[in-house]
């Protein structure tokens, strides 16, 4: 079967900079990503420079194939009508009531992207699971899709996203490794060869691994726990060093040089963020905990325990530094994304470690080269506990510069590796320096 109409249902993180991609390499299918949130489509379709998700690269992959085949809607029946191919790319976020609440994944988006998809559907699909989702996820959605639709047949496939995001654009051109998880019928493994084939057009095939759909789902949970497991194990061991003197780049680079543990993600951090390593794990304890695995539980819920306390460990050095009272002192944190280059801040250590030191009682100067003044205070109404609204506009501005920044005050935080903020003279002020997850900066909690 030839792919000739794609329909991506979620214009975020994934769903955006994936379908650019996919109808960047592959000019005679027409794609089409649609999302119930104008706004963002607005944007989508709107100046390369304000594209409502920032990736190197994105802007000229968009500009190459947007309005050729590429494009970006509200409608969303009629490109499910449409295509044959259908990608499910909408959020899957840590439910937060019910069963599994603070735990497992909230579910209803998928579920309700099945039961449209069910409604409109006319003709056969191939619906592809492109969230990340839990184990057993596609059994559900076939169950909806079977149930529910009334003409059309459906296959499901689970081809889950291994992007990093600042290397998004990159990690789409040249993938360690394309999973594709398939039923081991014949119609199953028809629909495996499709989406292979697309791929096919600039992935070797080497490079393109298919599994089970049960394996596909879990690989994707497993690969983030398993990442997540080396950052908190480097920042448990920065917290050691300070206690000992010892050097944490100088251990983290004879780590690396042993060749069976190699040297990436081995970077000491202020913790890691974004909306994948916290939300996976908790989702894998979940479902250990689910299949009477507690031990394998608890060793994974550690990982997020201990980037939990390096979160605030950082914050206290900072407090402790200033005599456990920050009333009237003036703290800059530069960088609110939870990594550089996006400007993603789901999760990011600086809403936390922010709401600890204002707690404390310091006045914050806050910068992002590309986190917008109104997403951070969206993030602190989102993330921080409640706290008095006169109180948030008399103690936090948010610097549309950082040449608004006035190096004499109290102290800075860096807390995102932005290659802006290396320039910067910091001899006036006391420097808390804090890595993001693939820095190469030096790292020392309470520099002074």
């Amino acid at each position: 079967m030839k792919i000739k109409k794609i329909c991506c249902i979620g214009a975020g993180y994934v769903g955006g900079p994936t379908m650019a991609v996919i109808a960047l390499k592959c000019p005679d299918i027409k794609v089409t990503v649609v999302d119930l949130n104008e706004e963002r489509i607005v944007a989508w379709n709107g100046p390369l420079d304000t594209l409502p998700v920032y990736e190197p690269g994105l802007a000229e992959v968009v500009a190459a194939a947007r309005g050729r085949n590429l494009f970006f809607s509200i409608e969303v029946d009629r490109a499910i009508e449409e295509a044959e191919m259908i990608f499910m790319a909408v959020n899957t976020p840590t439910k937060t009531e019910g069963e599994g609440a603070g735990m497992a994944a909230d579910l209803s988006y998928v579920e309700a992207c099945a039961k449209n998809i069910a409604k409109v559907a006319k003709t056969n699909k191939i619906v592809i699971e492109k969230s990340t989702l839990p184990v057993r996820t596609a059994e559900k959605i076939k169950e909806i899709l079977d149930r529910e639709g009334k003409e059309a047949h459906f296959e499901i496939l689970s081809n889950p996203e291994f992007l990093a995001e600042g290397t998004a654009i990159q990690d789409l051109f040249k993938s360690d490794r394309v999973l594709i998880g398939g039923d081991e019928t014949e119609s199953g493994q028809k629909a495996v060869q499709t989406l292979i084939d697309i791929y096919l057009n600039w992935i070797p095939k080497e490079q393109i691994l298919t599994t089970n759909v049960w394996s596909s789902e879990l690989s994707k949970l497993a690969s983030n726990a398993m990442l997540a497991q080396r950052i908190s194990s480097i920042n448990s061991l920065s917290a050691l060093c300070e206690k000992t003197g010892a050097d944490i780049d100088e251990l983290s680079k004879a780590i690396g040089m042993d060749h069976r543990i190699g040297p990436k993600f081995l970077k000491a951090s202020v913790g890691f963020g974004g909306s994948c390593f916290q939300k996976d794990i908790l989702n894998l304890v979940y479902l250990c905990r689910y299949y009477g695995l507690d031990e394998v539980a608890e060793y994974w819920h550690q990982v997020i325990k201990i980037n939990d306390y390096q979160k605030v460990r950082f914050a206290q050095k900072i407090i402790d530094h200033f005599g456990g009272d920050l009333t009237g002192k003036i703290i800059a944190i530069l960088g609110w994304a939870f990594k550089a280059n996006t400007n993603d801040s789901r999760e990011s250590p600086a809403i936390y470690i922010a709401e600890k030191l204002f707690k404390a009682g310091a006045i914050l100067e806050i910068f992002d080269p590309m986190v917008s003044k109104e997403s951070i205070f969206k993030d602190i109404d989102f993330y921080w506990e409640a706290s008095g609204t006169e109180d948030l506009k008399l103690r936090i501005s948010v610097l549309d510069s950082v040449n608004e920044l006035d190096l004499s005050i109290d102290a800075v935080a860096i807390l995102t590796e932005w290659e802006a903020f290396k320039s910067l003279d910091f001899s006036k002020t006391i420097v808390f320096d804090g890595r993001g997850i693939l820095s190469s900066s030096i790292y020392s909690i309470g520099k002074g």
